[in-house]
């Protein structure tokens, strides 16, 4: 075979390589591939009765379990008859979808329209932005990639690639996207606007090289959908006037929101054709079932209402009170997404057990999931999770960390 370039956009063997130990040191501690069943609204429990609340939940305003929610997947299967229309949405589609992406266009004041993922949601947009089809020039565009891109967007990498240079550039180096922009008429930006491992993308900057330079934006705000801003838009979304044609909004409908699938907020563009027509997955699948339109109508009802606004504010409340009680590089952000930092993997693999067995589920995190090195747990809060569940799981939190640094801090006086 003739030599090719390899490894410039992917490199599974390297992921695996690396990362694998750490993955089969968590399953030979029985942090991953858990059998559970609900216990309660709140915990969950093991198949030998332990009890525990999970903190890695993306519920983050505790949807998943509403009543209105789970009677409007309910009642969307008694009112069609049927779990599923099985052809892709460009050949037929049902009239509930419809009223499901009205009402997501309502409420986040864009076109929004669905996809059973946000991660086929991703997979449909991103080679279009490549090739040039979702702007309204149609030029294929340089396109950057942000280094904390989640997972999703970084497995496109290479699809992107056969229509276009893409490039790398560090966390948030606005100064590497200007300087693009300056030397290309056409650049992209591909980002998260809250990250899945904390932080928040320069949504306003980045509007501003758009306005500046015709820079084209997207953005993955999955983590931020619903519990925040007005009838739960979502940080990016929240910081621009208007969804406009070189900007696309992708996000999770199995988060915060509280029902299933992927949404996708278009600018005011002929973009939806091309989109529902080329978009990969988006073509060629199938949509959201039943259930999930029936669920997402009722979300969209309950994202209209107070009881989104009160959700928020409690979760605010939790935020607030976890930040003042265990220290965090998230802290006073707003964002309920918290990682601690301990380092070392092996660490953060025994403190994730022994939290676990204390009762609080809390995923220990190492590459590559974020850089080596940087190995710790991850914390999600959520808002139907009490003062006393914050304060007595902040309280074992401190309690577990303080005891594996005086047992380490031992062993290195004996040595």
């Amino acid at each position: 075979m003739p030599d090719q370039a390899v490894h410039l956009h992917r490199n599974g063997g390297s992921a695996v390589r690396y990362g694998n130990p750490a993955w089969e040191a968590a399953r030979q501690s029985d942090l991953i591939d858990i059998r559970v069943d609900y216990a309660n609204a709140k915990s969950l429990m093991r198949d030998d009765g332990h009890e525990f609340i999970n903190l890695c939940s993306c519920s983050y305003l505790g949807l998943h379990n509403n009543p209105e929610i789970l009677e409007g997947a309910i009642d969307a299967i008694r009112q069609t008859g049927a779990l599923d229309l099985p052809i892709s949405r460009i050949r037929l589609r049902l009239n509930l979808l419809e009223e499901l992406e009205d009402g997501l266009s309502e409420i986040f004041e864009a076109r929004t329209i669905s996809a059973v993922t946000s991660s086929s949601a991703t997979a449909g947009v991103l080679p279009l932005i490549a090739s040039g089809h979702m702007s309204p020039d149609g030029v294929p565009p340089l396109m950057i990639f942000d280094k904390h891109a989640h997972f999703s967007m970084d497995y496109i990498k290479p699809i992107c690639a056969d229509e276009t240079e893409v490039v790398t550039c560090r966390h948030n180096d606005l100064n590497f996207v200007e300087d693009a922009c300056r030397k290309s008429p056409n650049v992209a930006y591909v980002c998260d606007g809250v990250y899945s491992m904390g932080g928040l993308a320069p949504i306003r900057e980045l509007m501003d090289l758009q306005d500046r330079y015709g820079l084209f934006l997207f953005i993955d705000d999955s983590h931020a959908l619903s519990l925040h801003g007005v009838t739960g838009r979502g940080f990016a979304r929240s910081c621009m006037p208007e969804v406009n044609h070189r900007t696309v909004i992708i996000a999770s409908l199995g988060k915060a929101f509280g029902g299933s699938g992927g949404a996708i907020m278009l600018g005011p563009t002929r973009s939806e054709d091309i989109l529902t027509r080329f978009g990969g997955p988006l073509a060629w699948s199938q949509g959201l079932n039943v259930p999930g339109v029936g669920a997402g109508i009722a979300s969209v009802r309950l994202h209209k209402s107070h009881v989104l606004t009160d959700l928020q504010a409690a979760l605010q409340r939790n935020i607030a009170l976890f930040d003042e009680l265990v220290p965090n590089d998230q802290a006073g952000n707003g964002f309920p997404l918290k990682v601690i930092t301990l380092g070392d993997e092996k660490k953060s693999v025994d403190v994730s057990k022994r939290m676990l067995e204390r009762g609080y589920y809390t995923s220990a995190v190492f590459f590559p999931i974020v850089k080596r090195g940087a190995a710790g747990l991850r914390v999600m809060l959520r808002a139907d999770l009490t003062e006393a569940d914050i304060r007595n799981f902040a309280a074992t939190l401190n309690e577990t960390i303080d005891e594996f640094d005086l047992a380490e801090a031992g062993a290195g006086n004996a040595a």
